[in-house]
């Protein structure tokens, strides 16, 4: 439908942002992968429906602004990946990339040769372009799905440098079709040279970005992201300009360097990065989606629908085969890494720009590449969102429920509670906003992620909606109130405890019951305090064991000269053992017959806390007599001793 009124580009692009953001945050509400909802927008909106959105209208403008959208959301994209996390399956990662890659690639070329009889330089350009399986959308699917760790970082690292790799070798294979007259040594030569161009400079530009937002008051306050945002791009288009598309590469490489150096402004930039990219990727699809004609889609016709089909359920699984022969994934974790393949806004940014580019040089078969492309995107995206979940259940590959713990605060008091817990095979996980805090947790082998414990983003990369409860352990009373309130707002039934402070003017017990929690610890507590104790030296773990002869009841317990909680600051109760399972302690804990309760007991009052107890009728466990306690530093690997 021609409209005269809407053939505007500064329109267009405020409509695509407007519907790109509505469209995903009524996907939201539906439950259903924003991608799906985002193509279907596209096309209602599109010049074949409404006409609303026309995106010839932005003309060489549409490849420009793509561009620099897929370098934000490629650079946000390596902001989240951790190399801790990447190194436990690096083996796997690798081979999926590399081995798996070139399956996809030779698999989608011979499936578009064969069943819809392109030419080889077409089908070639295919194969290339369904390498990718974007991180913007497996991410989101992954988090809803609660699916295993090990499982979500392959699949992660997949996308991630995929992305990158795929959209340089992909644009390589391009210039190659465009220029047949280059040979096999010079096409890998150029290969290598942008991958090895596009990573020095992304090094070097992480690098440098990581030693400014270091420098306090060098940046100016309060712009630190912008200029991130700014440096980027510049760094993208320099790289563009010197190697054709290494800059996907480069501002990949830029964001894992970046994320993974404990910088304190990195926080907000994550959150900043986040939310632009949002933005950016329901802007992007609307528009790309609006570009494609559906008398293209419907021409490729059954043999379209089964190379698509050929390309999920026989070229997927067998790039997981080869790609993962060998490493330590299962065959329930394999066959559910070969269901997931969701293609993405870099293959739809990509494939745009094919059509674009095979146009202008007179070459047919442009807008069916294109066509065939947002087919794939369409029924990956459509199968992995709705059947992932259900496959994720069949082969047992969801997060246990109920099972670990997440702690606001990494102080030593915290790490050391952290510890206790983990005795019984649960995940604790610690967030905290104090970079170097988060330093000193790694050192001990204590899970921790750098963020606002306050934001949803990452309660949920805390896995929060499976956790059995959460402590919040910080010496601010203020923020663990805040912090239990968030949790309980974010999901029901958890167990939750919460530090108060021995002083408490702001916050009262009152308070801390009306959310729901438990005091931590019995009683309140100076968390500064334990934790510069633990940290000195000055204090000794001990366990001991309740007798079914010494229950006492609650008027008793209150009344005793021996207070299993040691009200008077001589030493702290941090877990109690019950059935199998390990506990925080709080004020609402009754000890019952055979529990075992973990203390940390200054020393200068150790035999002080022994009469106590043991006037109780307790029975002591286990002692460490003659050395303090102490965080213990995490092992060196094998080989480094």
């Amino acid at each position: 439908m021609e409209n005269q009124t809407f053939s505007n580009p500064a329109l267009t692009i405020a409509l695509g942002l407007a519907a790109g953001i509505i469209a995903q945050s009524i996907a939201y509400h539906l439950r259903i992968p924003g991608i799906v909802l985002l193509l279907i927008t596209g096309v209602l909106l599109g010049p074949d429906v409404s006409g609303v959105i026309q995106p010839e209208t932005l003309g060489g403008a549409l490849a420009d602004i793509t561009g620099f959208a897929v370098a934000v959301i490629l650079f946000e994209a390596g902001l989240n990946l951790k190399i801790q996390r990447l190194k436990r399956e690096s083996r796997a990662i690798r081979q999926i990339v590399i081995i798996g890659g070139a399956v996809t690639v030779v698999g989608g070329m011979l499936t578009a040769r064969w069943f819809l009889g392109w030419d080889w330089r077409t089908s070639i350009l295919f194969g290339t372009l369904v390498i990718v399986t974007g991180p913007t959308v497996i991410n989101p699917l992954l988090r809803r799905f609660k699916v295993k760790r090990n499982v979500s970082v392959v699949l992660e690292a997949e996308g991630v440098f995929l992305d990158a790799m795929g959209a340089v070798v992909a644009m390589l294979a391009l210039e190659v079709a465009l220029s047949p007259k280059a040979d096999t040594v010079t096409t890998v030569v150029m290969l290598i040279t942008r991958l090895g161009f596009g990573t020095l400079l992304g090094l070097s530009a992480g690098l440098l970005l990581a030693i400014l937002l270091k420098r306090r008051n060098l940046i100016p306050e309060g712009i630190e992201n912008v200029f991130t945002l700014c440096l980027i791009l510049a760094v993208f288009q320099v790289s563009n300009v010197f190697l054709p598309e290494s800059g996907i590469m480069a501002v990949t490489i830029a964001g894992i360097l970046v994320g993974n150096l404990n910088i304190n402004i990195c926080r907000e930039l994550v959150e900043f990065k986040e939310e632009l990219t949002v933005m950016l990727i329901g802007m992007l699809f609307i528009l790309l989606a609006a570009d494609v004609r559906m008398d293209e889609v419907y021409a490729l016709g059954i043999p379209g629908i089964i190379t698509v089909l050929v390309l999920m359920f026989i070229v997927r699984p067998l790039n997981v085969v080869v790609g993962t022969f060998g490493t330590k994934l299962n065959w329930r974790e394999k066959c559910f890494i070969g269901w997931m393949g969701p293609r993405g806004i870099v293959a739809a940014t990509v494939a745009s720009l094919f059509a674009v580019q095979l146009n202008n040089y007179g070459i047919t078969g442009g807008d069916e590449l294109r066509a065939l492309v947002f087919m794939v995107i369409t029924a990956t995206v459509l199968s992995a969102g709705l059947t992932g979940g259900l496959m994720a259940r069949i082969l047992d590959l969801r997060r246990p429920r109920n099972s670990g713990w997440v702690i606001l605060g990494g102080n030593e008091l915290a790490r050391t509670t952290a510890k206790l817990l983990r005795e019984n095979n649960e995940e604790t996980i610690c967030i905290d906003a104090n970079s170097d805090v988060c330093q000193a947790a790694e050192q001990d082998c204590t899970r921790v992620i750098f963020g606002n414990g306050l934001k949803t983003h990452y309660l949920l990369r805390a896995e929060i909606d499976t956790r059995a409860g959460a402590l919040a352990l910080t010496g601010n009373e203020e923020a663990n109130l805040l912090f239990i309130q968030k949790v309980k707002k974010e999901t029901k039934h958890l167990h939750l405890f919460m530090a108060l402070q021995d002083q408490y003017e702001r916050v009262t017990p009152d308070m801390v019951h009306k959310t729901g929690s438990q005091i931590l610890f019995g009683s309140p507590r100076d968390v500064n305090f334990w934790s510069i104790c633990i940290r000195k030296g000055l204090v000794k773990l001990e366990r001991w064991q309740v007798l079914e002869t010494s229950i006492r009841t609650e008027k008793e317990m209150e009344n005793a000269p021996g207070d299993p909680f040691l009200r008077d600051n001589s030493g702290l109760p941090l877990a109690v053992r019950r059935t199998g399972r390990q506990f925080p302690v709080g004020d609402l804990t009754r000890f019952c017959g055979g529990d075992e309760v973990a203390y940390i007991i200054l020393i200068e009052h150790a035999e002080k806390v022994h009469e106590y107890l043991k006037a109780m009728g307790w029975q002591q466990i286990t002692s460490d007599e003659n050395k303090a306690y102490a965080l213990s530093p995490c092992p060196l690997p094998s080989g480094m001793k």
